[in-house]
């Protein structure tokens, strides 16, 4: 009897232990190009149920990140923020003690498109990264577009290839060790995420690293479409296109010769909008 309920008590305690791992927050990730109204006003809304409902736009990875962030601003006021706010920021400035003050009363926190390792050159691991983490986990929502995608998952694309392919001619193999990857700001865990995917013919990059890490998930979202990710585990499809996710992780995989690379039995979905996928269980969600 006290064997019993020693392991239910252990039971209970990991179960806890898992619940309280899992975030509060959301992602409300975007593939590019156009957002149509009602795609952004429910970002908007999501972000009023958290803090003050206070919206903070990072547009760093824009080549122009400052009319880039005054242009993000309006649209997100005109949508019914009750406060939207840009912030165009250096490594330094980032780095600073105290810098994540800019985050105080955030509900939600936007990322723009342009060069996603620009973003994270200035962001990641500095006081205002940890506080990102930080909010996500107690219910704050997260989005980006295009970029601000990218930088979403642990293992970040970043757009770049090891082979000096000409131009018009990249990622025109499914190789290993070819597409470069670094460390994104890792609000998901489980999956890597690609962007602009179906119409800029995106699937040898994404295939490529399934093949090469299997227990991360592909997702590739393309544009004027969206997923949003809860509690870290089921997402749902928004907008005009589609979503496709590449499972590996019952593939038996191959490298061949000049490390191309052969598999077979990898799990392959098209999704629409409507559909919803739980992240964990690899599975479509009635």
């Amino acid at each position: 009897m006290r064997k019993s309920g020693l392991a239910l008590l252990l039971l209970l305690t990991a179960a806890g232990a898992a619940l309280a791992a899992e975030p509060q927050g959301s992602l409300f990730i975007i593939g590019g190009g156009d957002r149509d109204e009602v795609m952004m006003r429910r970002f908007v809304d999501a972000a009023g149920r958290f803090g003050t409902g206070r919206i903070v736009v990072f547009p760093m990875a824009s080549s122009e990140p400052k009319p880039t962030g005054d242009r993000l601003v309006d649209e997100l006021k005109k949508l019914g923020a009750p406060e939207a706010v840009s912030y165009v920021l250096s490594r330094e400035q980032a780095l600073a003690e105290g810098s994540d003050r800019i985050l105080d009363g955030a509900g939600g926190v936007f990322f723009s498109g342009g060069d996603q390792s620009r973003q994270t050159a200035v962001l990641l691991h500095t006081p205002i990264h940890r506080r990102l983490l930080e909010l996500y986990a107690n219910g704050c929502v997260m989005g980006g577009t295009s970029a601000g995608a990218a930088v979403m998952s642990e293992v970040m694309i970043t757009g770049d290839e090891k082979r000096k392919p000409e131009e018009g001619h990249e990622f025109e193999t499914i190789e290993a060790g070819n597409v470069i990857t670094t460390e994104g700001f890792g609000f998901l865990k489980t999956a890597i995420i690609d962007q602009h995917f179906v119409v800029r013919k995106r699937l040898n990059r994404l295939i490529s690293l399934v093949a090469e890490k299997p227990h991360l998930l592909g997702v590739g979202i393309d544009e004027s479409t969206a997923i949003v990710v809860e509690r870290g585990r089921l997402f749902d499809v928004l907008g005009e296109s589609q979503v496709l996710v590449w499972d590996g992780s019952r593939a038996r995989v191959r490298t061949g010769a000049g490390g191309k690379i052969g598999f077979t039995g990898m799990l392959f979905h098209v999704l629409l909008p409507g559909d919803r996928f739980d992240l964990v269980s690899r599975k479509i969600v009635p």
